[in-house]
């Protein structure tokens, strides 16, 4: 009797122990759309529990994490040759969570169900800020009967930003599709994840997603006639949306107009005089803009890869780059030679992978390309679609942003990935889910 009681209490404690880091590292994805403030705290009490836990636990090396540590401490070192070393110091306490997540995941080893625990409170937290962001903009709609508040940052606020929460939203709705018996709270997740998805307007995003549903569908063999319609439906719906939603409709028409189109006017900016958008084929050769010349998207970040071509060729930054987040000074230095319009200097390289090699120099850029493909490989490996989703959309997006150059970015990348990549959770995902 006395031995079932020790056995029985000692699984209890075990079961107490591994029930505290799944709420604490769930937290951390939690409370990321959240105020700075709560998320810091999140992973702060993650880490420190981890900490003072530690003796519980046994040590286990595993090699994929060593790649954002790694990257962490070339951001460190490069605070010796930074061009700016207040603003370099600064970044490294927000780029910490590539130190401390990792860590973290030496000392606390998840199983599959308990990982599966974790996205599933993650993707039902995404599904509440969705069902807020939607009621909010439907009081200000309301209020002001401007019907913008619907789309793009205006939906979630600039600062959480549009395209990030797509992102969320992307592995969020994932989570409910790969569900085999979905429920009806599972079908209207799916519904309202796809349509906050759409309405924030994110070019990227969407295409990268209605691939993402292709592939899903084209490699799924269970029930595959109701699947397709499933599919046929979410890609009309997009499709559809695209077409009749004029404020998503605008942002695509831009995108090709500024493809080959030359001198075309951006009717949306011209009220104060004619705006013209800037070609492709400008924002990479032409040497001096005007200052009512306008980037898209595309263009603005082809311009962006341009000058860090040049400065490559200009400055000796090949192998050290600039410093973390020191390439900012430069940044505003092109513009001022190349004629652009007070302003555009606030804006990084907006891609993750020339980001990386202008403030890191070519190792920082080979260590992120080494992160990228071995989240990419293992999701094969492990023939888990969320996985595959999620190293999927972080290729695609580090074409796009920085991501990893802010602090909701940092945090949500280290913490997904070190979850997903660490003691495989296909398998038993797949008997679970």
């Amino acid at each position: 009797m006395g031995n079932i009681y020790n056995y029985l209490m000692t699984a209890w404690q075990e079961e107490r122990k591994n029930n505290l880091f799944i709420l604490l590292a769930a937290l951390v994805l939690v409370t990321i759309p959240l105020p700075y403030i709560f998320n810091s705290i999140a992973v702060g009490v993650f880490v420190l529990s981890t900490i003072f836990s530690s003796r519980n636990y046994k040590f286990s090396f595993q090699k994929i994490l060593i790649y954002p540590i790694a990257l962490y401490f070339l951001m460190a070192l490069s605070i010796v040759w930074t061009i700016d070393f207040k603003i370099t110091f600064e970044a490294l306490s927000k780029e910490l969570p590539l130190l401390l997540i990792p860590f973290c995941f030496f000392i606390i080893q998840f199983s599959n169900s308990e990982k599966l625990k974790i996205l599933s409170y993650f993707s039902h937290a995404i599904f509440g800020f969705c069902i807020f962001y939607l009621i909010k903009a439907i009081v200000r709609y309301f209020l002001t009967n401007d019907v913008s508040v619907f789309f793009y940052h205006e939906l979630v606020t600039l600062d959480l930003n549009a395209i990030h929460v797509s992102v969320y939203c992307v592995v969020s709705l994932f989570y409910f599709l790969v569900k085999i018996n979905k429920s009806t709270f599972d079908k209207v997740a799916i519904v309202i994840l796809t349509s906050v998805t759409i309405l924030l307007s994110s070019k990227n995003i969407i295409i990268t997603f209605i691939i993402l549903l292709l592939i899903y569908a084209f490699f799924n063999r269970k029930n595959t006639i109701k699947k397709n319609y499933i599919y046929l439906f979410l890609i009309l719906f997009i499709a559809t949306s695209i077409f009749f939603f004029s404020k998503i409709k605008e942002r695509f028409e831009i995108e090709i107009q500024s493809t080959a189109t030359e001198k075309t006017i951006n009717n949306s900016m011209s009220d104060k005089g004619p705006v013209y958008n800037v070609t492709i084929n400008d924002a990479w050769n032409k040497d001096r803009f005007r200052h009512n010349d306008y980037f898209s998207g595309t263009a603005l970040r082809v311009y962006q890869i341009r000058i860090f071509k040049e400065l490559l060729h200009e400055e000796n930054i090949f192998f050290t780059g600039f410093g973390l987040n020191a390439s900012r000074e430069k940044i505003k230095e092109k513009r001022i030679e190349h004629n652009l319009y007070p302003g555009y200097e606030r804006f990084n390289f907006h891609n993750q992978y020339v980001q990386n090699f202008a403030d890191l120099g070519v190792f920082g850029f080979i260590l992120l390309i080494i992160i990228v493909l071995l989240t990419l490989k293992t999701a094969i490996k492990n023939k888990d679609f969320i996985h595959f989703s999620f190293a999927v959309l972080m290729i695609s997006l580090f074409l796009t942003e920085s991501f990893l150059w802010r602090q909701r970015g940092v945090v949500f990348f280290t913490m997904l990935y070190c979850l997903l990549n660490t003691n495989m959770i296909a398998s038993k995902f797949k008997k679970e889910i």
